[in-house]
């Protein structure tokens, strides 16, 4: 099963490739937490690519296809993957098809109206000593600023600013929506109503996947 998730920032990616890493056991690949880590730990990549991500720009194609390709050669994307963040323009897309790994069986679309996409990313914690996200209004923190799991100050991540969150959205509208077409005109794609909640949008993209034979 090769699964990409498709969707503005703040769609809600990350959580339904979770729930389906979880019921199939293919690796879910986000892209987003690769590069922070990256960033974190001052590899080379990781500095290359840090003033783009803190202005809300795209990364340049090169330094996310040299970490793609590497990910998915490592032994537990041989049998599928659950890419989240990737591709983010048609070159992407293509070099995707190029890859060993090959490209994807199914796209799923999450759409979700800009406005909402603005509340929730506003509204989003994270703590840098875990891993673990927050939103202020859907899945708040048991203490407010603390993270529930280690006891890590929460922080707002420096793109989900204000600004840097409407830039994002720009970048998306201008560069990356075009993608959706690519997939498209092949048939992979598969849009979802991404307004309705986990719950229900986690079971509606399983059963997209079972009825295409795809898991």
């Amino acid at each position: 099963m090769r699964v990409i998730m498709f969707g503005p920032p703040g769609a809600g990616k990350g959580t339904i490739a979770g729930a389906l890493n979880e019921r199939w056991h293919v690796p879910h690949i986000a892209t987003g937490d690769m590069l922070r880590e990256h960033v974190r730990q001052g590899t080379d990549l990781g500095l290359r690519a840090q003033a783009y991500m803190e202005a809300g720009e795209l990364v340049p194609d090169e330094l996310i296809l040299e970490m793609v390709r590497a990910r998915l050669a490592e032994p537990d994307a041989q049998h599928g993957f659950l890419l989240d963040g990737f591709p983010r323009t048609v070159a992407q897309a293509e070099a995707l098809e190029r890859m060993p790994a090959g490209g994807a069986d199914v796209v799923i679309d999450l759409r979700v109206p800009e406005s909402e996409l603005l509340r929730r990313l506003s509204g989003r914690r994270v703590c840098p000593e875990c891993g673990a996200i927050y939103q202020a209004d859907t899945m708040p923190p048991r203490r407010p600023g603390v993270c529930d799991r280690c006891g890590g100050k929460l922080v707002q991540r420096s793109d989900d600013a204000p600004q840097a969150v409407r830039n994002r959205l720009e970048v998306y509208r201008a560069q990356t929506a075009p993608v959706l077409a690519y997939y498209g005109e092949r048939g992979l794609l598969y849009s979802v109503d991404g307004t309705r909640g986990a719950v229900a949008v986690i079971a509606e993209v399983g059963a997209a996947l079972t009825a295409r034979g795809r898991a």
